[in-house]
């Protein structure tokens, strides 16, 4: 008897566990569903149907941490972040958007890019991983991982255009970027231009 009482018990359990995924999975449905029409709509005309954007000024969003993500749309609603061409783009969306097109964009795979200027990447690598004790820039690896891939807070940095990534530096370096993490402005302030292509190159390299 005890046998059965137990075995029934773990049959209960496994149609709970079945139950629930299957009432789960109709949300997940919508939510990618909601994503790709957003996509389709609105964000494929620069950032690329699965986040390989069409231009390096914008960036590449395969692969990137979806809370990430979330928050810079958040920003870019509430005005935290500024930007004439996104501000429209997100006007009409809710966080459950934001989610969404998080999750949608993390499941695309990230690519590296190829390296034009080695010789300037092998510059980008040392300040990355030592930064540069001479000026005070610290290692760009102690926050965002010798990969570069970030954390739910940080972003992915690994793969994403040289080009995009110099121009924020740019932008931390002149205050104009304030969303973020207030160190960027304390390290941005101190890299040359050199460094920040240099940084930015080795960057889009990393996979």
């Amino acid at each position: 008897m005890a046998r059965r009482w137990l075995g029934a018990r773990r049959l209960l359990a496994l149609g709970t566990t079945a139950l629930l995924a299957l009432a789960g999975s109709p949300s997940l449905a919508s939510d990618a569903a909601r994503a790709q029409e957003i996509v389709s709509g609105k964000c494929f005309i620069c950032h690329g149907a699965d986040g390989e954007s069409s231009s390096p000024v914008f960036p590449r969003l395969a692969g990137q941490h979806p809370a990430y993500t979330a928050r810079q749309l958040a920003d870019y609603k509430s005005g935290r972040r500024k930007s004439s061409a996104m501000q429209p783009m997100v006007a009409d969306l809710v966080a459950a958007d934001f989610a969404a097109l998080g999750a949608y964009f993390a499941s695309k795979p990230a690519f590296a890019h190829p390296v034009e200027d080695t010789e300037l990447a092998g510059m980008g690598r040392f300040i990355y991983n030592r930064g540069n004790a001479y000026s005070g820039v610290a290692a760009c690896a102690s926050c965002h991982g010798a990969a570069g891939h970030g954390t739910e807070t940080l972003p992915r940095l690994a793969g994403q255009h040289a080009q995009y990534t110099e121009n924020q530096l740019k932008q931390f370096n002149k205050r104009e970027r304030t969303n973020d993490n207030s160190v960027m402005h304390a390290v941005a302030a101190k890299l040359t231009e050199l460094e920040m292509k240099a940084v930015s190159a080795y960057i889009s390299g990393l996979k």
